[in-house]
């Protein structure tokens, strides 16, 4: 099940409602990421403390040039850190190197971007089965059985992302970023390129995923109807968070 909680930054043990307190799967401490431009530095983030529990979905809100896609490719290792620390399931990103990063990244982080990144000659199952095959455990039929069905996608599987709507394909795309199970997922404005009613669909499947799994989710969004599927909104400016309170 979701855990709703607030957490205020920064964040040691997470304080759940009738449970014990929560290692963070997810936190940051101090995260700056500067981006050089000419002989400036410019900040991105700045001393971000940031921190999510096992089980929760978290929706990060602000507008164009906040830092929240900064802060996203940071805590999922596709960028590094200038100083600070991110934790993942008790890893410390920023002490590894480029090939431990990566190895990380495959087994823990599931990524769902705005574009879907679909193969286009593989059918829908394939586009899904590949990741599995690329993890390295082999095809789960099982597993594969439980997202698909969840997702709703076991009509589809046999046509090409040419056949599928907008909608249909980045449930495909969920479905291969979480095939894998990994500890936390990642998505990256995944409704932008979406309508309102596929939109609608796909966060709802989003909700689903963590409210059936278990699934922790990060989204990043400036869409504030999007953050209502979440189980807590934090709102960055700047570079920095400015608060973090639970969904109405």
């Amino acid at each position: 099940m979701g855990i709703a909680a607030t957490i205020q930054q920064p964040a040691e043990g997470l304080m759940v409602p009738g449970k014990k307190s929560l290692e963070p799967i997810l936190k940051t401490e101090n995260l700056w990421k500067l981006y050089r431009a000419g002989k400036v530095d410019v900040p991105a983030l700045r001393g971000v403390n940031f921190a999510v529990a096992p089980g929760e979905s978290v929706a990060v809100m602000g507008p164009s040039g906040c830092g929240k896609s900064s802060l996203l490719y940071v805590i999922g290792g596709l960028a590094q850190a200038s100083k600070g620390r991110v934790l993942v399931d008790g890893n410390d990103l920023t002490a590894m190197s480029d090939a431990e990063r990566t190895k990380l990244r495959r087994s823990k982080i599931g990524f769902v971007f705005q574009r879907f990144n679909l193969l286009p000659t593989l059918t829908a199952k394939g586009n899904i089965a590949i990741a599995q095959f690329i993890h390295g455990d082999g095809f789960d039929p099982h597993r594969f059985d439980v997202v698909t069905g969840l997702l709703g996608l076991a009509g589809r599987l046999q046509h090409k992302p040419s056949e599928l709507s907008g909608g249909e394909q980045q449930r495909v795309a969920i479905a291969r970023a979480i095939i894998n199970e990994p500890k936390i997922l990642l998505a990256d404005e995944p409704t932008g390129n979406l309508d309102s009613k596929n939109s609608e669909v796909v966060l709802e499947m989003l909700r689903q995923l963590n409210k059936d799994l278990g699934q922790t989710i990060v989204m990043i969004t400036h869409n504030p109807e999007a953050t209502t599927y979440f189980d807590r909104v934090v709102h960055m400016r700047d570079g920095v968070i400015v608060d973090g309170v639970p969904a109405d």
